[in-house]
């Protein structure tokens, strides 16, 4: 009885719980629940962590330098496509960069961003090929615990912003990040086209400034929130959990770039090259 007590309490508790979710976004795709999303995540950690370097253990590692220049070239189109859409559906036609709330409406532009932030939580499970890219490579290496937490964290944490929140302030990050995806998967294309193209990619440092950048910008738009008053943004709980992305990957990036720039230390090659994400191709 205790355990069935249990059950029915944890039902209605999720069920009065999603009374407040947006019902434009009920019937798309992984929409409905949090589970089939939670699978794939943990199948995703599984693979990349357990079992495929086991089944990759006794093998040669993949060649798969056409997939990854298209696989790279692809994002930076796919980027383009977001931070147009995150531009016309609100960020410059009318967002205010302070107290933006949440348009629930069926307006063609606010069902436009609700779209597009779909869109970009849809880009995260794309982006799971970057780690399985590296155990296909036997690149375990740079399979590293923030690389899979960040890969992780952020489809998960994005499906409860798209279904509650799919707009507003809380948006902001997600067309920063689109406009840093465009320049990142831009190098690592150029990365991935082999030693010929590397003299093009000598701006490595750049990169990792502008990521650092995009942090400092996140988590002072965000930080903005907290003085103002009179705002009713309607789930201030996830403007908390953008500002401790903020203000963690703005700690790590500094971190890092105090290591490969400033201390002079030598870093690993794969990290010296890559970014948070430790990508090298």
């Amino acid at each position: 009885m205790a355990f069935s007590d249990l059950t029915s309490r944890t039902v209605r508790l999720y069920d009065n719980w999603l009374k407040d979710a947006d019902p434009r976004v009920e019937d798309w795709l992984l929409m409905s629940s949090p589970l089939p999303q939670t699978i794939i995540l943990g199948l995703y950690v599984y693979f990349v962590t357990s079992l495929g370097p086991k089944l990759m253990e006794n093998r040669k590692p993949f060649e798969l330098k056409k997939t990854m220049i298209i696989y790279n070239f692809f994002l930076v189109l796919f980027s383009v496509y977001m931070c147009y859409e995150f531009v016309m559906s609100g960020w410059g036609t009318g967002y205010s960069l302070r107290c933006e709330i949440v348009d629930y409406s069926q307006s063609p532009t606010a069902l436009r961003m609700a779209r597009t932030c779909w869109l970009y939580y849809f880009s995260k499970f794309i982006e799971l090929l970057d780690t399985i890219f590296f155990v296909l490579r036997k690149k375990n290496s740079q399979v590293t615990f923030l690389h899979v937490f960040h890969h992780t964290i952020m489809p998960w944490t994005w499906w409860f912003g798209v279904k509650f929140a799919a707009g507003g302030l809380g948006t902001f990050h997600a067309f920063v990040n689109t406009v840093v995806h465009v320049v990142m998967y831009f190098y690592y294309g150029l990365s991935a086209l082999g030693p010929a193209y590397q003299k093009y990619v000598w701006w490595k440092k750049y990169l990792t400034s502008l990521q650092l950048v995009q942090f400092v910008i996140v988590t002072i738009h965000i930080g903005q929130f907290f003085f103002m008053e009179d705002c009713k943004y309607q789930f201030p709980v996830f403007l908390y959990v953008i500002m401790s992305y903020g203000c963690i990957f703005l700690l790590l990036f500094l971190h890092f770039w105090y290591r490969a720039y400033t201390k002079g230390q030598r870093l690993p090659k794969t990290v010296r090259h890559g970014s948070y994400r430790n990508k090298q191709h």
